[in-house]
């Protein structure tokens, strides 16, 4: 279901962030930041006596006057906020009163006809009488005290912001169909929007060598060998200091939402350049997320020489180093080469993405480690693992039972992962791997 979107707007130092953590339930798999040249915007999904709802805090709006030459983005940036909302709140400080810029602010929330609430912040007592005419002077609504810091008054602005959100029924429910959700990743300019049409033999997205011209995502589906798959082509994912314009920043949002919702995702990789570290960064987001993984080297046709593939081979394996379980196919989608085995790569890392391994199995790999007498030792304590069982699928997870999970370090923990990897089919999915103490 597509979920509501609030947005936090203000000049600086009024306590948007504040409010935000204060109203955010902050979960590992949904919490994203991203850096502007001074500053930070972030969003958040929250939830609220049960409705959930994306909250977007976004970066202080400075006056005209200003001389922060990132100034005319920034309202750019709150201007795209306020279209993207389905709800506004605007934060003003209460211990100084309506500022100039405050009043710049309102006349941008003014254009929308979004519902706005105007909160009046760092009203720590709640017994004060505030003095609601100078705030009802910015033409958005009846002001409200709070206390962001104290959290006075957040409860009464969450019902009555919910209460502003759509009808649920008048949302956008995501049936699901059985297929394969597929997400084309990656860096701007790299050829997603090329590989998306290759894919679906049909030009289904806007191509163009202008990085960053796809701005949403686009979802696109597709029959192949008896196996549905929907082809979710996303916008460029910049480097969070990159990331100034306000639809770009809209765009890794959504960016991030296609892999949360991605059974696969396609990281596409630029060939003639090579594995970069912001390809790195893009992979570890997806692995956070659970998601299988295919390393589409694109534009292979570009790579003419000997020289030329070590170079991307070696830029593949240094970079990669966290995901050698990844497979990666070699491809041209301006040429249609080798286009066919991505899909199959991507079927076969759903497969193993979402595979149950018994638990016999398992525990004859356990049998075997123990016999071979490789374990973890620390100051006369040895780690004992007495047996193991999948817990988990999408992607898989393995729960170990064990006398002291404490003493499980990165290494015993890699050394694991690597022969559960050797021993069972888990190729293109990443693994979990969780300790517990026998008696739990």
């Amino acid at each position: 279901m597509s979920k509501p979107i609030v947005a936090v707007v203000g000049r600086p130092n009024v306590g948007k962030s504040t409010l935000v953590n204060r109203l955010a339930v902050k979960r590992d798999a949904i919490v994203h930041e991203s850096r502007g040249v001074t500053r930070d915007r972030s969003y958040h999904d929250c939830d609220w006596n049960g409705r959930e709802f994306v909250l977007i805090d976004t970066g202080g709006i400075e006056s005209a006057k200003s001389k922060d030459v990132f100034a005319p983005r920034i309202r750019e940036q709150a201007l795209a906020a306020a279209d993207e909302a389905d709800v506004i709140i605007f934060v003003v400080d209460g211990t100084v009163g309506v500022t100039d810029e405050d009043e710049e602010v309102a006349r941008v929330i003014r254009r929308t006809k979004k519902p706005v609430f105007l909160v009046v912040n760092k009203i720590d007592d709640p017994s004060a009488e505030l003095e609601s005419w100078a705030y009802y002077s910015l033409g958005v609504g009846e002001p409200r005290p709070l206390s962001a810091g104290h959290g006075h008054g957040t409860g009464d602005l969450l019902d009555d912001v919910v209460a502003a959100f759509p009808d649920e029924e008048d949302e956008v429910v995501e049936v699901d169909d059985g297929s394969l959700n597929v997400a084309i990743i990656g860096r701007p300019n790299v050829g997603k929007s090329s590989l998306t049409n290759r894919l679906a033999k049909r030009e289904r997205s806007i191509v163009s060598d202008v990085s960053g011209t796809t701005r949403d995502a686009v979802d696109t589906l597709i029959e192949w060998k008896g196996n549905r798959i929907r082809l979710v082509d996303t916008a460029g994912m910049r480097k969070k200091t990159q990331v100034h314009e306000d639809v770009e920043y809209y765009s890794l949002v959504r960016g991030l939402g296609a892999m949360d919702r991605a059974d696969v995702c396609l990281l596409v990789v630029d060939a003639s350049v090579g594995v970069t570290e912001q390809d790195q960064k893009i992979a570890g987001m997806a692995i956070d997320r659970g998601c299988a993984i295919v390393i589409v080297l694109n534009k292979w046709d570009l790579i003419d020489s000997a020289e030329e593939r070590d170079r991307v081979e070696a830029s593949l394996a240094q970079r990669m180093t966290f995901a050698t379980w990844a497979p990666s196919v070699n491809v041209s989608a301006l040429t249609g080469r080798a286009v066919d085995k991505v899909l199959a790569a991507a079927v076969e890392a759903s497969r193993t993405h979402a595979s149950h391994i018994k638990t016999s199995q398992l525990n004859n790999l356990i049998t075997q480690i123990r016999e071979g007498g490789h374990t973890v030792t620390d100051k006369g304590r040895r780690l004992k693992i007495h047996y193991v069982t999948q817990t988990g699928e999408r992607p898989p997870a393995f729960t170990f039972w064990c006398n002291a999970p404490d003493l499980v370090d990165d290494n015993y923990e890699r050394f694991l992962e690597n022969r559960l990897r050797e021993t069972f089919d888990l190729v293109g999915t990443p693994i979990r791997l969780k300790f517990r103490r026998k008696d739990d």
